[in-house]
C-alpha cells in the first residue's frame, strides 16, 4: 500500500507540528485504517483541504451489479407511495434507542444486587425488560426493513426501485427487475389485505405493500409491474 500524502496547513502563529503526532499519522496511515476513520481523529487544522469521500444514506443497491451505471442514469416514475414510512423510520430510530438505555441499566443493576442494594426480583425484572427491548427491537426491525415506502418504475417499465428502511430507520433503495415480480393474481395474496407480499421468481428477498394505507399513483405502470388487481378481492 502506497504511503499518502497530506498537506499540513499550520495555524497562524503556530510553529510546525510535534515530530511525535506526525509519527503517529504516519503510522494510521501505513497500518491501512480508512481515511474516513483518520480525518475523524485529526484535528480539524490538519488536512483541511483532504477530500473524505462521504457514502450517502439510500444509495441504490441494484440486484445485478455490472448494469448499476446504467439504471442509476435512467429516470424513474413513482407508481406508488405509503406515507407513513417516515413515521416508521423515527419509530425504528425510537426502539434502537430505548433499546440501548434498558441495556445500559443492566450492569449497574447486577452491581447493585452484588451489594445487597436491592433484592433479586428487581434484578429479574431487569433482566426481562432488557430481553424483551432486544426481542422487540429484532421484530420491529426485521419488518420494517422489508415495508415498502416508494415504488418507482424506469420508463422503459423494465426495472422496479423499491424504497424501504434500514437497521437504523434510514431510507436504503434496491433494485429489482420486473420480469423478475410475480403478478399478484398468480399468487394466494390478496391485494386488499392490510399487507401484500411482493414474491419474486427466483430471490428470496421480501417487501411488503399496504394498499390500505398506501397510495397507488400510476394504476397503468403499478399494474404492468403487479398485474391486475381487480379480479382479487
Amino acid at each position: 500500500m502506497g504511503t499518502l500524502r497530506c498537506q499540513v496547513v499550520p495555524e497562524d502563529g503556530a510553529g510546525s507540528l510535534p515530530e511525535a503526532s506526525s509519527r503517529a499519522m504516519v503510522t494510521i496511515f501505513k497500518a491501512g485504517f480508512p481515511i474516513r476513520w483518520v480525518a475523524m481523529l485529526q484535528p480539524r487544522s490538519w488536512c483541511s483541504k483532504m477530500q473524505v469521500p462521504i457514502l450517502s444514506v439510500g444509495r441504490p443497491i441494484s440486484t445485478s451489479p455490472e448494469k448499476s451505471s446504467a439504471i442509476e442514469t435512467e429516470k424513474f416514475q413513482m407508481i406508488y407511495r405509503f406515507p407513513g414510512i417516515r413515521f416508521c423510520g423515527s419509530l425504528s430510530r425510537m426502539k434502537i434507542l430505548q433499546t440501548g438505555i434498558t441495556l445500559v441499566i443492566l450492569p449497574p443493576s447486577c452491581y447493585w444486587y452484588m451489594q445487597d442494594l436491592i433484592p433479586l426480583d428487581s434484578l429479574f425484572f431487569t433482566g426481562g425488560i432488557a430481553s424483551f427491548a432486544l426481542v422487540m427491537l429484532y421484530c420491529i426491525s426485521h419488518f420494517f426493513q422489508r415495508l415498502v415506502g416508494i415504488l418507482y418504475v424506469n420508463e422503459a417499465g423494465t426495472m422496479l426501485r423499491v424504497a424501504h428502511l434500514t437497521f437504523w430507520g434510514r431510507r436504503q433503495d434496491t433494485y429489482c427487475p420486473v420480469a423478475n415480480i410475480i403478478p399478484v393474481s398468480e399468487t394466494s395474496e390478496h391485494p386488499f389485505d392490510v399487507f401484500l407480499k411482493m414474491h419474486q421468481y427466483d430471490c428470496d428477498q421480501t417487501f411488503y405493500l399496504t394498499l390500505r394505507f398506501g397510495h397507488i399513483l400510476d394504476k397503468k405502470r403499478f399494474a404492468q409491474v403487479f398485474g391486475n388487481l381487480d379480479g382479487k378481492r
